[in-house]
C-alpha cells in the first residue's frame, strides 16, 4: 500500500513544528502484531459475546468469587492470551518509540493493554484502559506487576494491596468500572498540553478517549490520522492516512531524520 508523499510531509511537518505533540492509540496498532481486537468484525467480542456489563458491581459483592470465575474466563479465551504471548511490537511501535527519543512524541495515551509499547521502548504511556500484565488496588491505584499477587489462593479471601490493604483487582478496566482516577487526570492534562495529536489505529467511538482529540482541537491542535477505516473524528483531522500504522509512522521518522 503506498502512502502519498505530501501526507507524509505535511504529518512529518507537523511534528516538526509542535511543541508538545502526543498519540491516542487504539486497538489498531495492535492487530498488526497479531492481537485480536475485541470491537468489529472478527473481533473476540462478536465470537465469545460482550462481557457482563455489571462485571464492576459483581467484583465488588464478590471479590474472591470474581476472580475465580476471572481466572477461568482467561482459560476459555485462549485465542487472546495465546496471542499477547507471542505478540511482539511491530514497526509502528517502534517508530512511536523513535518518535519519544527525537523529542518528537510527548506522551501516548493507549486504549490498549498488551504492554507492547512499553516493550517497543516507549516511555512516557497512560493506559487508560490499563495492563492486562498489572493488578492494581482500587482504593489507592497502587500497581505492580501481577506475578507479585497471589490471584490462585483464595481460600482466605481476594487479594489485598500490600500498600494500603484495599481490594486488587486487574489492571485491565471492565464494563461499569470508572477510569482510574490518576490515570485519567494524566490524559485530560497531556490532552490540554498538545498542540498536535495523532489518532493511531482507534475507532474513535469509545468514551472518554475519542472525546480527547476534540478537546485538543478546541484548543487549536492539529489532528492527523493513521486508520485504515474512516472513524467520526476524519473529517476534523488535518491530515488522513488510510493506510497501516506499521507503513506510516516508519516513514514519518524517515523524514525527519
Amino acid at each position: 500500500m503506498t502512502v502519498e508523499q505530501v501526507d507524509l510531509r505535511q504529518a512529518a511537518a507537523i511534528l516538526d513544528e509542535a511543541t508538545y505533540a502526543i498519540s491516542l492509540v487504539g486497538a489498531g496498532i495492535s492487530a498488526e502484531s497479531g492481537v485480536p481486537t475485541f470491537r468489529g468484525e472478527g473481533g473476540l467480542w462478536k465470537k465469545y459475546g460482550e462481557p457482563d456489563h455489571r462485571g464492576y458491581q459483581r467484583f465488588l459483592d464478590d471479590p474472591a468469587e470474581w476472580w475465580r470465575q476471572a481466572i477461568e474466563r482467561r482459560k476459555s479465551m485462549p485465542e487472546l492470551s495465546e496471542a499477547l504471548l507471542t505478540a511482539e511490537p511491530n514497526a509502528a511501535h517502534v517508530a512511536l518509540a523513535q518518535l519519544e527519543r527525537s523529542g518528537h512524541m510527548k506522551h501516548i495515551i493507549t486504549q490498549n493493554i498488551d504492554d507492547l509499547h512499553q516493550r517497543a521502548g516507549t516511555m512516557n504511556i497512560s493506559e487508560i484502559h490499563g495492563n492486562r500484565y498489572k493488578a492494581r488496588c482500587i482504593r489507592c491505584n497502587d500497581r505492580r506487576d501481577a506475578s507479585e499477587i497471589d490471584f490462585e489462593n483464595l481460600e482466605d479471601g481476594p487479594p489485598t494491596c500490600p500498600a494500603c490493604g484495599g481490594l486488587v483487582k486487574n489492571d485491565t478496566v471492565m464494563f461499569g468500572e470508572p477510569i482510574p482516577s490518576d490515570v485519567l487526570a494524566e490524559c485530560y492534562r497531556q490532552t490540554d498540553l498538545c498542540d498536535a495529536m495523532f489518532l493511531i489505529g482507534t475507532s474513535a467511538v469509545v468514551y472518554p478517549a475519542a472525546d480527547f482529540p476534540v478537546q485538543a482541537l478546541r484548543r487549536g491542535a492539529k489532528l492527523v490520522e493513521v486508520n485504515p477505516e474512516e472513524t467520526p473524528l476524519s473529517p476534523l483531522c488535518d491530515v488522513v492516512f488510510r493506510a497501516p500504522a506499521g507503513t506510516v509512522l516508519p516513514e514519518v521518522v524517515n523524514l525527519l531524520k
